[in-house]
């Protein structure tokens, strides 16, 4: 029977709930907002099904990619769409064009972050860009694995730990099946989010509603890009644009502020998910293929199966293939999990009391030599 007694040693993937076969596991969410696991004693019968599939008490070994490679999109405005190098939707495009299932996350009409999927492309466009928030994956294990009884291919997307519990889930290989998740900094709290939404709109011309939103709005670049809202009423609308540094909602995420206790010690990095493909930005690009680079967005790519590396070979796409030691040195959450900030506990001691916005400047001001050695370096790159 599942029991946490210790909120680092559970990654909200869902998988129990799913599996287990009399129904009797709810969820509740805790005061940081995040999602557990709640076993009705008096109906569980002991089959012990919700422990073996848990991602965290039964983790994979961790395993280096096949290969590695530089990607983008040849479709600039898919590119620019997406948060990356729009390798993702090339993937989904396959897929769908197979009569196949994608399954990612997406806004819900609250702007909650939520698992749901799609059989067509225009579907994709709800999937593409980052999505800083927990998304709740509700019974999609389930669903994906009805498709795949159905003989239809499925190309499940998410978080390491979603990837490792919907395999744990499934409990046996499909060949119809294909996994692909993220380099993953770590998952915010969503009711940290849902507070910053009700305070960039309450900040906002009383009739104005939220109507979009974009954690990496390439507008201003890929590598300083933006965090972008959509704002409107019956009569006009604005775009909220503030650079990803100055965002206060992006600079709590940056900070480990509120990430679920989990991501401080994954139980998914360095291959462990399963995943037949990983996805990433390649950070550090310029100093290891610059004819990649443009600023607009290349993707990491690590084909972790044969599976993977047989779907990543048809792929339309300009690549470039590099060495696993030199992607990792500009994106060490690969295999490295991020460490708890001091301010972690001071954040949620006030967070609902202090003002958001301000709580925000409080436990995140960057100390003068970094803010020196930012605008010197916005200055050489004008000068270039």
């Amino acid at each position: 029977m599942i029991e946490i007694r210790n909120k680092r040693d559970c990654c909200g993937c869902n998988a129990c709930v799913q599996k287990c076969p009399q129904q009797c596991i709810g969820q509740s969410e805790d005061a940081e907002g995040f999602i557990y696991p709640q076993v009705d004693k008096a109906r569980c019968v002991g089959c012990g099904l919700c422990e073996k599939v848990c991602p965290v008490i039964n983790q994979n070994p961790k395993s280096k990619p096949l290969k590695v490679m530089a990607g983008r999109n040849g479709n600039e405005e898919i590119r620019m769409q997406s948060s990356s190098g729009g390798v993702f939707t090339l993937l989904a495009e396959q897929i769908i064009g197979r009569g196949g299932i994608v399954f990612g996350a997406r806004f819900d009409k609250n702007w909650n972050v939520v698992h749901s999927y799609t059989e067509c492309t225009d579907g994709l466009a709800a999937f593409r860009g980052s999505k800083y928030v927990q998304s709740r994956i509700g019974e999609t294990f389930r669903q994906a694995r009805e498709f795949l009884r159905q003989g239809r291919e499925v190309l499940f997307t998410g978080t390491p730990c979603q990837i490792a519990g919907l395999h744990r889930f499934l409990g046996k290989e499909y060949g119809n099946l294909f996994t692909m998740d993220i380099v993953c900094h770590g998952v915010p709290s969503p009711v940290v989010w849902k507070k910053y939404v009700r305070r960039l709109v309450a900040d906002s011309p009383s009739d104005y509603r939220l109507d979009g939103v974009y954690f990496r709005d390439k507008r201003t670049g890929w590598k300083e890009f933006s965090f972008s809202a959509h704002l409107s009423s019956l009569e006009k609308s604005t775009l909220h644009t503030e650079k990803f540094y100055r965002n206060k909602y992006m600079r709590g995420f940056l900070a480990n502020l509120y990430l679920r206790p989990s991501c401080h010690q994954c139980p998914s990095k360095s291959g462990k998910s399963g995943a037949d493909i990983t996805l990433a930005d390649f950070w550090g690009i310029e100093h290891i293929v610059p004819s990649m680079d443009d600023d607009k967005g290349t993707g990491l790519i690590l084909v972790n199966t044969a599976k993977g590396k047989c779907m990543y070979n048809t792929l339309p796409i300009i690549s470039q293939e590099v060495e696993y030691e030199q992607a990792l040195k500009g994106n060490h959450v690969i295999e490295i999990s991020v460490p708890i900030p001091s301010q972690r506990e001071c954040f949620f001691d006030n967070f609902g009391k202090e003002n958001f916005f301000r709580l925000i400047d409080r436990l995140t001001k960057e100390p003068l030599k970094t803010r020196l050695r930012r605008a010197a370096g916005r200055f050489i790159k004008r000068l270039r």
